[in-house]
């Protein structure tokens, strides 16, 4: 680690207890992050950007379980949208200034974006989730984590 993704230094700065997790910067999947670091996989959380269809606004950082899949529908009517997508990993790195397989909803805290977490990290005591850099993980609190990046749990 060449040097502290933003994650870790606000966390470091706020005194917030974490763990880092540093594995192979080409693995980009939270499943083979999971498998990687030997956390169970619904404690390892991916960061999805998720946009409005046409495009408005900022996007939604979503963070669900490594084994989960995002439903699109059912995400829209919990936030009261008409139409949800998932943005193209192009878009998502442009909107983020973050690579896919890095994106971080802790990194980005602050800076607009509307936070989801699924309901089930309430469920978790810690979870591990990206610290902004591919190859980096961070495990804390859940509680910390929502405090931290305002995420409403859908």
């Amino acid at each position: 680690m060449a040097s502290k993704p933003l994650a870790i230094r606000m966390l470091e700065q706020r005194k917030v207890p974490h763990e880092v997790f540093s594995f192979d910067a080409a693995i980009r999947s939270a499943a083979e992050v999971a498998r990687e670091t030997g956390m169970p996989p619904a404690r390892v959380y991916k960061t999805l950007v998720v946009e409005h269809d046409p495009p408005r606004g900022r996007p939604y950082l979503v963070m669900m379980p490594a084994d989960a899949e995002i439903d699109l529908k059912r995400l829209a009517a919990q936030v009261g949208a008409k139409k949800l997508r998932m943005a193209t990993h192009r878009d998502a790195e442009r909107q983020t200034g973050l690579q896919v397989g890095g994106i971080s909803a802790l990194a980005l805290a602050g800076k607009g974006f509307p936070v989801l977490i699924d309901r089930r990290a309430l469920e978790e005591t810690h979870i591990l989730v990206s610290a902004g850099q591919r190859g980096v993980d961070v495990s804390l609190a859940v509680t910390d984590l929502v405090a931290l990046t305002g995420a409403k749990p859908v």
